[in-house]
């Protein structure tokens, strides 16, 4: 899935922030033991959106604090000069301020903030914070904004009503709560879908933007596409007369079942409208919906997958943009598509090339692009070049950087690269990458390393930021290691082994498995605020996190193993990773192994639960699909359940659902605890419901922790403290001081007595 979150989704927190007494800002909150507790991970600053001056002298960025107290969250806007030097808070409302953009040749700096209607608009300010300006005046919210080059421009992202409301249908009902639904997709990610962001482009005269017309006007059409996507999806052209979008022009049933999203040119002088991934007058072909999209004739030499993300290239001659090639199917490999616009001729410069290609931006000269890809559970840069081959013929593809992080975001910075990074041991900080003087380092290295992301680095790699520097000078971290284990099939797992602070390998620590989402989302060097891997290793906990079968970064068909498969490989490589850790790993205790994971981590811990053998002592699951018939029914995208299961369950795809986790629940023989947000339209309230109540029938101890007001996520400051707590009473009772062996005290006695 695409990472990137619409700025929208802060929307409604900042409005909530509008009543905020007191300023939320950098913290430096006092530590006991030099140990870190959720509390302290709450307190960390979240570096956001970036943005690089035209001279590549200074940067402006958002960063996000949190109230525990005041259950409650602000973005601040800082700028830093290039050399590390001036940093500076540009913004000092109590309210949220968001987006910075330099304009007019770096003079000023663009943002988002409340006026005085608490309507969000565009904003600008001096380079120091003074002279702010309003220059929108929208009746609606503004969501997000992207000038032109020339500054005549500016593209605003607002919501639009989308379908009829029941008052609308009757209008002497104007209270109802009653919703008649009449066709698919009716509610998305977390929301009832009743509105849909539209990009309108709209005048700047340099002191004001006026005259937005919408771009998509009368289609009830997502551009750009929820429930993540963001400004990425547009771009203007370097002459500024033509805007590149993302869209899926679909609706109802055939938008719940199909990715097929497409790359649009908008004119904007005539106004017309240009495919640039299907021929004029294009029809789909019918499909049955209720199976997979693999199975069926679809495919028709057009680009028929996710296509978004356009980017000109800065001659204006190509666009370049990211492209799925199977309509269906969310996690199929990434490209990296490229169209010469004078000939209309497109070019896979990915066509030889394993990774998928997670984020990319152009290189100045218009020769080469900078793309992000995940390889062996780290996530680098690499060169791409328009014309150039390597020796076998394929497109010369050139390693960047390496190291044992995830670069996680590209902005052009004169002639260096602005950058995101962050690992299990860092949130994410700002770098500056010099990738000349990298790919001769690289170059070098790698007549050392047989891995291109080895634990080298490049020197021309310097860190800009230091966010959260107090909290790394006061804590003690735990550490993490790569390790390779033979998989049932003889193939290698990589896992990173996660250890405790003031780690002591004669010492036997509680170890927990981690049970990665998505289903296909590498486990790299992420840093996440809930299933942070320092927060585990500081409670006492050693953690195997496998990189198991279904994950990018190790080849397509690795990747593609988990489809129709989900009790499969997948699962024996979990137990194989775990197995390995506790039989070759002295410091591991085979008698206190837990296993915990989130979405398809939590089907992964149900459907462990029915087959480990006595292996956990615990289990933990978040978010997950515990019955495989209830989810295909249930969830919204259904894309995804028909390629992931194969179709409907009706149809006789037994594979898939004679593997589902309910199945098993007779096996079921150690405590689990079942959590779930239940504004979580991806995976359903009554899947944690149905899996603790069977929990409970058998006589099996559990709890249920439910947030009515969270998704698939926990993002309110008091709900992730209660997650964390919750989450760490749990193992701490039966994983870390578990009741001594395993009786049937708390066994129904059917199950006793097997």
């Amino acid at each position: 899935m695409n990472k990137t979150i619409l700025l929208a989704g802060f929307l409604s927190m900042m409005h909530l922030d509008a009543d905020a007494q007191s300023f939320i800002g950098r913290q430096t909150p006092s530590v006991k033991d030099r140990t870190f507790t959720p509390e302290l991970l709450w307190a960390m600053g979240r570096i956001g959106s970036a943005d690089a001056s035209p001279d590549g002298k200074q940067v402006t960025y958002n960063v996000s604090y949190y109230s525990v107290s005041e259950n409650k969250s602000h973005t601040v806007i800082y700028s830093i000069d290039t050399d590390g030097k001036n940093e500076r808070l540009l913004t000092k409302a109590n309210t949220s301020e968001v987006a910075p953009q330099y304009i007019q040749g770096g003079k000023r700096i663009a943002f988002l903030a409340l006026d005085d209607e608490m309507n969000m608009q565009v904003w600008s300010m001096l380079t120091d914070g003074t002279d702010r300006r309003q220059l929108s005046f929208e009746k609606e919210d503004v969501e997000d904004f992207m000038f032109s080059p020339d500054e005549k421009k500016v593209i605003l992202l607002k919501t639009i009503k989308y379908g009829q409301r029941t008052s609308d249908i009757h209008p002497d009902l104007q209270n109802t709560s009653g919703r008649v639904i009449n066709d698919l997709m009716y509610r998305h990610w977390d929301e009832w879908v009743e509105t849909i962001p539209h990009p309108f482009l709209a005048h700047f005269d340099g002191t004001k933007i006026s005259g937005a017309k919408d771009i998509l006007e009368g289609e009830p059409y997502e551009c750009p596409m929820k429930p993540f996507g963001g400004m990425e999806q547009l771009d203007f052209s370097p002459d500024s007369k033509m805007v590149a979008y993302t869209c899926r022009k679909l609706e109802g049933k055939e938008y719940a079942c199909s990715t097929d999203a497409d790359i649009y040119l908008y004119n904007i002088e005539t106004g017309q409208t240009k495919n640039l991934c299907k021929p004029a007058g294009y029809r789909r072909p019918a499909v049955d919906y209720t199976e997979s999209l693999k199975n069926q004739s679809v495919n028709d030499g057009n680009f028929n997958g996710y296509d978004a993300n356009p980017a000109f290239s800065p001659d204006g001659k190509y666009i370049a943009w990211q492209s799925m090639e199977r309509d269906g199917y969310e996690s199929d490999k990434i490209r990296l598509m490229v169209c010469e616009l004078a000939t209309g001729k497109k070019t896979d410069l990915t066509l030889d090339y394993a990774a998928n290609v997670d984020a990319f931006c152009w290189a100045t000269d218009s020769k080469d692009i900078f793309i992000l890809s995940v390889w062996h559970g780290t996530t680098h840069i690499n060169m791409v070049s328009i014309d150039k081959k390597n020796d076998l013929g394929s497109t010369l593809i050139q390693s960047v950087t390496g190291g044992q992080y995830d670069y996680i975001s590209l902005t052009p910075c004169g002639k260096q690269l602005l950058c995101g990074r962050q690992s299990m041991k860092q949130a994410t900080e700002l770098y500056l990458v010099d990738p000349a003087a990298c790919i001769k380092e690289m170059k070098e290295i790698q007549k050392k390393y047989s891995e291109s992301t080895s634990k080298q680095e490049p020197k021309s790699v310097r860190q800009l930021t230091h966010e959260n520097q107090y909290f790394y000078d006061n804590i003690d971290w735990g550490n993490v290691e790569p390790r390779w284990c033979s998989a049932t099939d003889g193939q290698s797992i990589l896992s990173w082994i996660i250890t405790p602070p003031n780690f002591n390998p004669n010492k036997k620590y509680p170890t927990l498995l981690f049970c990665e989402g998505g289903p296909q989302s590498p486990v790299s060097q992420f840093w996440s605020f809930r299933w942070n891997m320092m927060i585990m290793a500081a409670n006492g906990y050693v953690v195997v996190a496998p990189n198991r079968r279904g994950l990018p970064g190790f080849g397509v068909e690795w990747n593609e193993e988990i489809s129709e498969n989900y009790g499969g490989q997948c699962m024996n490589d979990y137990f194989s990773a775990i197995d390995d850790a506790a039989d070759n790993l002295p410091y591991v205790d085979k008698d206190r192994l837990g296993c915990v994971g989130a979405s398809f981590g939590g089907f992964s811990v149900y459907w462990l639960a029915g087959h480990h053998n006595k292996r956990f002592k615990a289990f933990i699951a978040h978010d997950g699909i515990f019955n495989l018939e209830q989810q295909y029914l249930e969830t919204e995208e259904m894309w995804f359940a028909n390629w992931d299961m194969g179709g409907a369950y009706w149809n006789g795809h037994s594979k898939t659902f004679d593997n589902s986790p309910h199945r098993f629940v007779d096996k079921w023989d150690t405590p689990i605890l079942c959590i779930q947000g239940e504004k979580d339209y991806r995976i359903v309230t009554s899947q944690a419901m149905s899996a603790f109540n069977a929990a409970q029938l058998r006589g099996i101890p559990s709890q249920l922790l439910i947030f009515p007001d969270e998704n698939h996520w926990v993002l309110k400051p008091q709900n992730g403290i209660l997650w964390q707590r919750t989450y760490f009473n749990w193992l701490d009772k039966y994983v870390k001081n578990p009741i001594g062996e395993r009786t049937e005290s708390y066994l129904v006695p059917e199950i006793a007595n097997e």
